[in-house]
């Protein structure tokens, strides 16, 4: 090739280029490689064909005599399974044909026959973006043997670069249909969203922020988050760094805005990709109603607790007068049955003391009743509690109590029922002929305490979650309960100035330690997840 040629060659591809990134638009990418395509070489109809990311037609153009075609992708698809296209696509490789009377490749229609457009010649080239095929190219010429060497090379380069082209049109295509989605889910979300920067500024925020906080979203530009709602900083981090790893960070809090007065809110906040930046992204979930109704449950719980006591009561009490007169001739008879009758009499009564507990340690109440208290005596009422139960499920429970313990300053009967919980929490989660352990020990002026068992454990994730009120593990064949006896204990514990948590046995199993100050000891604020039992 000559001087000259090159130089041409090498103008040509250059304003070509410059043309094909003149847009992005993927559609009208197509057309400018065709009509650039069959312009300098010569061809008189041509089409190029794009694929998806499954390998099938996703858009193309057709172009004949210098004017496009209207197509379908349908009418396309086809194509990239056939024929010429289909051969390029499968081995990745260049075609040319010179007579496509005599190459077996090409797919003859009507029009090919002899008494009409008769043989051609054809050139077929797959489009690469590094080593992903993003499309087909083909031209065709009426005339066999029309295309040379040059043209075949010529069309090679142009789909070199039609390729990066059509690839870079694909993905700001994507991009555009992406920030299109995520407008519209943002803008439509029921619930209100701000978007702001890593300076808490808002960027952005939704309709129903506007409609939330009663303000024009305008107005709600440039304003703090912290002026929106009561951040929990111990939860974001210093700067929202505990957000930069991606994690969404969930707290309840308050929006106070203006003269409204104070709703309360679930703050989702998380990092999102916004354009080349990042942001914030903050969803505040009214939670009015649900705060509202809550607390007519647990009004509602507390009435009914406390209407219970008084009917329980008497049930207990006319359970040891009867039992008192059993006659000595029938008492061997009678007596298991009154014994089951009075532990679960007695069932009842620790579980509404330990509901009412809830109730007032919730609402910080303090213990007043406390006095010295004998560990191993707690130890051993609570196992005497539970003796039947573990003892119907042919479990063995063993006290590991050393002689010489601590008193603690407490509620005992509120100990006591806690150890009660942890004891036929354990019992239920272990399966017949398992064991229980239950233990006491003295450590650095402090009382430690646990309950072992050999049931199937608790997943990392949950050993917060079943802390809590109303909670409870959803795995397969897991015991039925309310979700409260886990809630009551953190709360006595900690309102005794302790902590309470759960952590795998070494063999297999859970272990729930709580330990308590050895007198009348301030909480400790260390961090239990350090600590082993």
């Amino acid at each position: 090739m000559s001087i000259d040629r090159t130089r041409s060659s090498l103008e040509l591809l250059l304003n070509i280029s410059r043309e094909l990134a003149s847009s992005l638009d993927l559609h009208t990418v197509l057309e400018r490689v065709l009509v650039l395509s069959t312009r300098h070489v010569g061809a008189e109809r041509a089409s190029l064909i794009v694929l998806g990311d499954d390998g099938k037609a996703a858009d193309a153009a057709i172009i004949t005599d210098g004017r496009l075609h209207p197509h379908t992708v349908d009418q396309m698809e086809g194509l990239v399974t056939t024929g010429l296209a289909g051969w390029a696509l499968r081995h990745r490789q260049t075609i040319h044909v010179p007579d496509t009377s005599r190459d077996e490749r090409w797919e003859r229609r009507e029009d090919d026959r002899a008494e009409r457009t008769g043989a051609k010649s054809a050139i077929c080239v797959p489009l690469k973006a590094q080593e992903d095929i993003v499309g087909v190219l083909t031209l065709v010429h009426p005339q066999p043997g029309f295309f040379t060497r040059e043209h075949v090379e010529l069309v090679q380069a142009i789909a070199d670069i039609a390729g990066i082209a059509v690839r870079n049109a694909q993905l700001y295509q994507s991009n555009q249909e992406a920030r299109q989605r995520y407008h519209e889910l943002f803008e439509d979300s029921i619930d209100p969203i701000v978007l702001t920067g890593w300076n808490g500024v808002i960027q952005e925020a939704n309709r129903q922020m506007g409609r939330f906080t009663e303000t024009p979203v305008e107005e709600l530009i440039g304003r703090n988050i912290a002026d929106l709602h009561e951040v929990q900083w111990d939860r974001v981090g210093p700067g929202f760094r505990n957000l930069r790893g991606g994690q969404t960070v969930t707290y309840e809090s308050q929006v106070h805005l203006g003269t409204l007065p104070a709703r309360p809110v679930q703050v989702n906040v998380r990092l999102v990709a916004a354009g080349e930046n990042s942001a914030l992204q903050w969803l505040l979930r009214d939670i009015s109603e649900r705060k509202e109704l809550d607390s007519l449950r647990e009004d509602l719980a507390a009435m009914i607790y406390h209407d219970l006591r008084s009917p329980l009561a008497n049930i207990q009490s006319s359970l040891d007068i009867l039992d008192s007169m059993l006659p000595p001739a029938e008492r061997d008879e009678l007596e298991p049955i009154f014994q089951i009758a009075l532990r679960s009499a007695d069932r009842m009564h620790r579980l509404i003391s330990s509901l009412l507990d809830i109730n007032r340690l919730e609402a910080g109440q303090p213990i007043s009743n406390k006095k010295p208290v004998d560990p191993k005596a707690l130890l051993e009422e609570a196992a005497e509690a539970v003796r039947a139960a573990v003892q119907g499920k042919r479990q063995q429970l063993t006290l590991e109590v050393p002689e010489a313990l601590p008193t603690v300053l407490a509620d005992g009967d509120m100990l006591r029922r806690v150890l009660i919980n942890l004891l036929e929490n354990a019992s239920k989660f272990t399966p017949p002929q398992g064991s229980l352990t239950a233990g006491a020990r003295a450590e650095n002026g402090r009382l430690v305490m646990w309950v072992d068992d050999t049931g199937p454990g608790i997943p990392e994730e949950a050993r917060e979650v079943v802390f809590q009120k109303f909670s409870r593990l959803q795995a397969t064949g897991s015991p039925k309960g309310m979700g409260l006896g886990l809630a009551f204990c953190r709360l006595a514990v900690e309102a005794h100035g302790g902590r309470i948590w759960v952590e795998d046995r070494p063999v297999a199993g859970s272990r729930f330690i709580f330990y308590l100050p050895a007198g009348a000891g301030e909480p400790d604020t260390t961090d239990t997840n350090s600590r082993n039992g």
